[in-house]
């Protein structure tokens, strides 16, 4: 079996495909790339048991055959190469023989008949959607996923997709983002929990993408193809709690300021917040926003005030000051609201300007209670 590739095409494909692999696996041979090798295309593939992916190359070869090669040792030697042809050829010795310009290199290769092979999708359903609207409601939601291995269904990202619109949402219960595009629809009803692992991936790879995903899923698996990729994953097993229950219906309290300053100024004032509660007290009467922090300890304190537009009762709430920061830094907006109706009530972060049409951001962050 023999054919011959561009290096920096090669390197490009494997880099994307490299992403998945663990650096420590319980099974050798998930730490090769599958070379799956049809005349003129090529089928790379890559996979940790939970998520496979692959990709189709060109190459200029008319054999077939199927090999498994040391991902780690493969990758650090085409990152040394300038752009140029390889020949790769596996010899009898189990060995695959790489060719260049200038040299030669002999790695020992593994059976690919012993790497696992992808689940095959029964009775999926489908919807097709463009590659940067599921970068961006990856990115907009992803940092608000849990960590608790115990509550397996907060890790991932929840999809929700209906004929009226497709909703993604993440919470670990002290913050919680949902975000809803209402200009792309699903064929019908479906709901299923993401990890975070390939979605990370899937975000890498589509972030300003024009190409066109298509996402297909079961009960257990979800598939998305675009380019010439195919990613599948296993979904997280789980009810998804409630979470439309936890966000405040009634909220009279409206405030609106500008998010560069409101971000900066948490950041500063946070650095004097006590170092296990991060916690910072916003006082809001009339116009004017005062952000105060304390570390009683250390007899440290910051303030600030700021000027905003404020409906509603005079009140102090306090916040995790890096829950607050996490979520203004992943808005985009020039303004943002705040919406509040009790001091210990969830807080609703939106923003004001800078969204497309039919698209939504909501962002929930828990009170924390104020030590007076």
């Amino acid at each position: 079996m023999k054919f011959i590739v561009s290096s920096s095409y090669l390197l490009k494909q494997l880099q994307v495909l490299g992403g998945i692999i663990n650096s420590n696996n319980t099974l050798p041979i998930l730490d090769n790339f599958l070379f799956d090798l049809d005349q003129k295309s090529l089928t790379v593939s890559a996979s940790d048991l939970e998520t496979t992916i692959s990709s189709k190359l060109e190459v200029e070869s008319n054999e077939s055959g199927v090999v498994c090669i040391p991902a780690r040792l493969l990758l650090d030697t085409l990152k040394t190469f300038p752009e140029q042809p390889l020949t790769f050829t596996i010899e009898e010795n189990n060995t695959v023989e790489i060719s260049s310009n200038h040299g030669k290199y002999a790695l020992a290769y593994a059976n690919g008949e012993e790497f696992p092979t992808a689940v095959e999708l029964k009775d999926p359903s489908a919807t097709k959607l463009q590659g940067d609207i599921l970068a961006t409601a990856i990115s907009k939601t992803i940092f608000a996923s849990g960590n608790d291995d115990l509550r397996p269904v907060m890790s991932g990202v929840f999809f929700q997709f209906s004929t009226e619109s497709l909703t993604f949402v993440a919470t670990d219960a002290h913050k919680l983002v949902k975000y809803t595009r209402e200009d792309v629809q699903a064929s019908q009803v479906a709901e299923f929990i993401m990890p975070k692992k390939p979605l990370n991936l899937l975000k890498s790879i589509l972030a300003g993408s024009e190409d066109e995903v298509t996402i297909e899923y079961n009960e257990s698996n979800a598939k998305f193809t675009f380019d010439n990729t195919e990613m599948i994953c296993r979904l997280i097993d789980g009810k998804y709690p409630n979470y439309e229950a936890v966000i405040p219906k009634e909220n009279p309290n409206q405030l609106s300021i500008d998010r560069n300053q409101f971000l900066n100024s948490v950041r500063r004032v946070s650095i004097f917040s006590n170092k296990t509660t991060h916690q910072i007290r916003l006082k809001i009467a009339g116009a004017e926003l005062n952000i105060s922090a304390e570390d009683v300890d250390y007899s440290n304190k910051a303030e600030e005030r700021l000027t905003c537009d404020y409906q509603g009762d005079d009140m102090q709430i306090g916040f995790n000051s890096r829950f607050l920061t996490e979520m203004l830094n992943n808005l985009t907006s020039d303004e943002v609201s705040l919406e509040m109706s009790l001091p210990n009530r969830a807080g609703i972060l939106t923003p004001v300007d800078g969204l497309d049409e039919g698209e939504f951001v909501t962002m929930l962050v828990m009170p924390v209670m104020l030590n007076s």
